[in-house]
């Protein structure tokens, strides 16, 4: 199976870089030093190892920020955010005296003409190459990635917001380098809604920008890009509040949801009382395999993974020869890793199954009744505060009681202020309402108007019907973004829902969507030669709308789903940031700052 690194989004960026950056180190036989802003040192190594690089002739990796010892008979190459804090340090190293023979540098995006201007002042006789490459985005999985912006959440979502335009704008400019990194000119769509804004803003930003890059970026050929089969939709996290906030059942979200991850790793005890720690990534094949299954099928899985290893291992006496000796030897640090991995993702489901048992389990019938407005057995649920009252009155946390309650008034499109103020009282939160009451600018329905007149976007999105899909009774929702995955691919999408900013050449209605239902076998780069559909949630995206990416692909063979956002949430980081909306201005990232993170 092959993982993140070996094809998708990882791929692409690693083979970019090597193309510009590597491709002009190489025509020099120096070994040379690269150094990396916080960003690009988060850019590169998510998409290749340290063995890569030393194997394309750099032998050392430095930070910009840091006191680094000068080696003036080496050249260096800066890869780097345009930012002033960087060319300001990219400066100083050569402003007095030159710490190294030579620089190359390399922008992750356009570089204003001020900071060019400053550099060219200051040291352009040090500088051999200056370009800028176009990938301001985090290739996080195969098929998902990051604008790794968290604080531009609060920049767009808080009150009376300052830099809001502005986020946007940095937001806009990094969807063109992604779009850019895969040679897409996508017809642009967003979601329509009365209460969301920002999405119609930031898909009229994306489309004007990316039609001035491929104007500049043809110049030369004099021909200009026409737009290719792919397209992007635009919308904002509040078009789905519930999917963040469920208690998910699958391997990777519940992970996220109940152990307490940092930095993408995972720490453990082993029976000995040993610590070890083990990072969930596209490296770990038993990561990418298990990681959207059901939690109950990952424990068969792992045990029946864990026997057939065993089995493996151990070779009758009759074949045992020096050569038959001499393959085992070879295949021992393969073994190994793969008996590691096991050991690994047994406890860490081991880990999951414990908590699920003593704390969630009940808890999940309540959120999915209440999500899906019907019981298991397809009964509507006509009373949701009967559903929502034993999940009150039983000791769960504080946290959890407020994920049922957002539950409970998603399910009814707000509630009325008394009914709100009650539930507010009986979860001990009236200090921190803001949890529940900021849900409001997001532009979803916290207090119900019953006197207004309803609303065309206030009423509930209509469903696919799923009624025939097998599920798990504790699983029975599906994320709202699959519906819209599925509806795009096949050319379903309400014109008046999904208006477009730009459209895209009409082969996405012929050829795509109606094969889109035609399971074919082929290889699985070979949807390469079909279209591409980018999803983008502004506000954060959940790890089970990352799953449906994967899913839709999988399903449907002719159109690859490319899923990203400003930043990943999980429930408790995304009720922080909810609660922090009305906290007054606090530090936000921008991709000006984001190096100073």
């Amino acid at each position: 199976m092959a993982t993140g690194a070996d094809h998708g989004l990882k791929k692409v960026v690693w083979q970019r870089l090597k193309e510009t950056i590597i491709a002009d180190c190489k025509k020099s036989e120096v070994w040379k030093i690269l150094i990396l802003d916080p960003f690009t040192t988060k850019l590169l190594s998510s998409c290749c190892k340290m063995s890569d690089l030393m194997s394309e002739g750099i032998t050392i990796v430095e930070d910009l920020y840091k006191n680094r010892e000068p080696v003036p008979e080496m050249k260096a190459i800066y890869f780097m955010s345009p930012t002033t804090k960087c060319v300001n340090a990219f400066i100083d190293d050569f402003k007095i005296k030159p710490k190294y023979k030579a620089a190359y540098v390399y922008f992750t995006d356009y570089c204003p003409d001020e900071l060019f201007n400053s550099m060219k002042q200051n040291c352009a006789k040090y500088i051999r190459v200056c370009k800028e490459i176009n990938i301001s985005f985090l290739p996080q999985e195969a098929q998902v990635f990051t604008l790794d912006n968290p604080g531009a959440f609060r920049s767009i979502y808080r009150t009376q917001s300052e830099d809001k335009g502005k986020t946007l704008e940095t937001i806009a400019d990094q969807i063109v380098t992604l779009c850019a990194t895969l040679d897409e000119y996508p017809g642009v769509r967003y979601k329509n809604h009365s209460n969301m804004e920002n999405s119609k803003i930031l898909a009229e930003l994306v489309d004007n920008k990316l039609a001035r890059h491929y104007e500049l970026d043809d110049s030369g050929s004099g021909k200009k890009k026409a737009k290719t089969q792919a397209q992007l939709l635009i919308v904002e996290r509040g078009f789905d509040p519930v999917s963040p906030i469920l208690h998910e059942l699958t391997y990777q979200a519940m992970t996220y949801d109940l152990i307490p991850i940092q930095n993408n790793t995972y720490k453990y005890k082993e029976k000995d009382g040993s610590e070890k720690e083990a990072v969930l990534n596209e490296e770990d094949v038993l990561w990418v395999q298990l990681r959207h299954m059901h939690i109950a099928d990952v424990s068969v899985q792992i045990r029946k993974l864990v026997k057939e290893m065993s089995a493996k291992t151990k070779q009758p006496d009759s074949k045992t020869t020096i050569s038959g000796l001499n393959q085992l030897m070879k295949k021992m640090p393969a073994f190994r890793k793969q008996k590691t991995q096991k050991a690994v993702h047994l406890h860490l489901a081991e880990d999951c199954m414990k908590i699920f048992t003593d704390k969630v389990e009940k808890l999940c019938k309540a959120e999915q009744d209440l999500a899906v407005g019907s019981d298991v057995d397809g009964v509507k649920v006509k009373d949701a505060m009967r559903t929502l009252l034993p999940v009150l009155l039983h000791p769960y946390s504080t946290y959890d009681k407020i994920r049922a309650v957002l539950l409970y008034i998603f399910s009814l499109n707000g509630t009325t202020e008394e009914n709100l103020n009650k539930l507010i009282q009986h979860v001990k939160i009236e200090a921190d309402r803001e949890f529940i009451m900021n849900w409001k600018e997001l532009g979803v329905p916290i207090i119900s108007a019953p006197l207004m007149p309803t609303s065309l976007f206030s009423r509930k999105p209509s469903r696919r019907d799923r009624s025939q899909e097998e599920t798990y009774n504790l699983s029975r929702w599906t994320p709202v973004i699959k519906d819209v995955m599925e509806d795009a691919v096949e050319n379903k999408l309400d014109i008046k829902e999904w208006p477009h900013q730009s459209e895209c050449p009409a082969a996405w209605n012929g050829s795509g969507a109606v094969s889109a239902r035609q399971k074919h076998k082929g290889a699985q780069d070979d949807r390469r030669g079909g279209a591409r559909l980018i999803i983008f949630i502004l506000g954060g995206m959940c790890y089970s709308e990352m799953r449906c990416a994967y899913q839709v692909t999988q399903s449907v063979k002719s159109c690859e789903v490319i899923i990203g956002s400003t930043h990943i949430v999980t429930p408790s980081s995304l009720l922080e940031d909810i609660q922090a909306l009305s906290k007054g201005p606090v530090e936000t990232f921008t991709i000006d700052e984001r190096s100073n993170a």
